[in-house]
């Protein structure tokens, strides 16, 4: 059955890297949830239809993060004097044991989508911890609160610490239990993602298990690779007879192509890139993170002309925030420091992150982050009147005042293929 809704409005997207399309005082055209067309003039047929006008506001594609932790909200700010190896212990293992407990699983899952929500994130790829129940709450949750999202249970069988351990065949049973739940056939915004959280913690055995059940299954994965020199060093001990840290992913069939994000891919040598873009691998960039856990710096502009496929990511608890708008200027600033010291290789551009944020990002999801024909009308509505300074800006540059200096009180709707999500879980 045909559904058509109309939106009046000035949108701003980019349907390709480092070029804004901006459409003033423009009609949108939705039907049955997706953008039929962006035009000046309504047809005929059409006018007799009710039109939402959201001008003088924005309305940019929603944002997609395609890293995140759920569980890690209540230490975002915490041990950032530490590096990621020592930090993993001192912090984040310890707090993922809590998530035995369903009760306070449920109290920071619900703050967690809740704060999604706020930043105008409507998409993300999630992980949750190794807990079966807690995970099968989390995507409860997620299809209660109206927004999308891949989710996964953590695997990890080997360098834990007590309280956070499984063995291998637990963590293959109880995997294939949400699968059958949880899986893609379920629901067309909920999915599940394998999820063996990087390769010092999977053994083996694990991984090959796991890599048959993406085929089985037809999965799409998530994991962490080449965060920091000694992890990567780490993983050389474990695993002496692969080249590199990418080939051990590849190796087990945990790296299925163009339906794989890793996470962070900060040292990848020639022979990474190369897999990774022959897999139509998705680099989920994490410039907060890596700045916060001394990780370094991603040499975003050298891989891009590389052809990698790169998208942005909040990384909580790595990061402290999961606003979108912080880790697409946190994104074009350290590109700056880099560029400092690499000068043949310019920094990311305001439209080359937004386009990163939502059109690369969101390509992950489905058709999604810009308002192209096709793609879900997935929208942010941004009333930026309280930036105002009494000047007269361009909507580039109103654009880019929202990003620099905007948060979520700016923020003044959100939609999902075409209606309106309200706040999940308030009160």
């Amino acid at each position: 059955m045909q559904h058509i809704s109309i939106f009046r409005g000035n949108f701003i997207c980019t349907p390709e890297s480092g070029r804004l399309k901006i459409d003033e005082d423009t009609f949108c055209i939705v039907e049955n949830g997706s953008v039929r067309e962006l035009t000046k003039t309504l047809p005929d047929s059409l006018s007799s239809l009710p039109v939402t006008d959201l001008r003088p506001y924005i309305v940019i594609p929603a944002f997609s993060d395609i890293h995140v932790h759920a569980p890690h909200l209540p230490n975002a700010g915490i041990g950032f004097d530490e590096e990621l190896l020592p930090w993993l212990n001192h912090y984040t293992f310890p707090l993922e044991t809590k998530f035995a407990d369903t009760a306070f699983a449920e109290r920071v899952y619900k703050k967690f989508i809740r704060e999604l929500w706020k930043c105008g994130t409507l998409h993300a790829s999630v992980f949750a911890t190794l807990h079966k129940k807690p995970t099968e709450l989390l995507f409860s949750l997620f299809r209660e609160s109206g927004l999308g999202a891949f989710i996964g249970k953590v695997n990890m069988d080997r360098n834990s610490i007590p309280g956070l351990t499984e063995t291998t065949e637990e963590s293959v049973i109880a995997t294939e239990e949400l699968i059958a739940e949880f899986g893609s056939a379920q629901s067309d915004r909920i999915n599940y993602i394998m999820t063996p959280r990087f390769v010092p913690s999977t053994t083996e055995k694990l991984m090959r298990k796991l890599g048959d059940l993406v085929e089985k299954y037809n999965l799409p994965v998530q994991s962490h690779l080449d965060e920091n020199r000694n992890e990567v060093a780490w993983v050389k001990e474990l695993h002496p007879q692969f080249e590199n840290y990418a080939d051990v992913y590849e190796a087990f069939g945990l790296m299925p192509e163009g339906r794989t994000i890793m996470a962070h891919c900060i040292y990848l040598s020639d022979h990474e890139v190369k897999l990774l873009c022959d897999k139509k691998v998705y680099a989920a960039h994490c410039a907060m993170s890596n700045a916060d856990l001394s990780s370094g710096i991603m040499p975003v502009r050298t891989y891009s002309q590389a052809g990698l496929r790169i998208g942005l990511a909040s990384d909580v608890g790595g990061a402290e925030v999961y606003s979108m708008m912080r880790h697409i200027t946190e994104t074009i600033r350290v590109s700056k420091l880099y560029w400092v010291q690499h000068p043949e290789s310019s920094p990311v551009t305001v439209p080359e992150a937004f386009y990163m944020a939502t059109k690369v990002s969101g390509s992950f999801f489905g058709k999604t982050g810009s308002f192209e024909p096709g793609y879900g009308f997935d929208a942010l509505v941004i009333d930026d009147s309280s930036l105002d300074t009494g000047c007269t800006f361009s909507m580039k540059e109103r654009l880019e005042r929202f990003l620099y200096t905007g948060d979520d009180r700016q923020i003044k709707t959100r939609y999902f293929g075409g209606k309106e999500i309200p706040e999940p879980f308030r009160g």
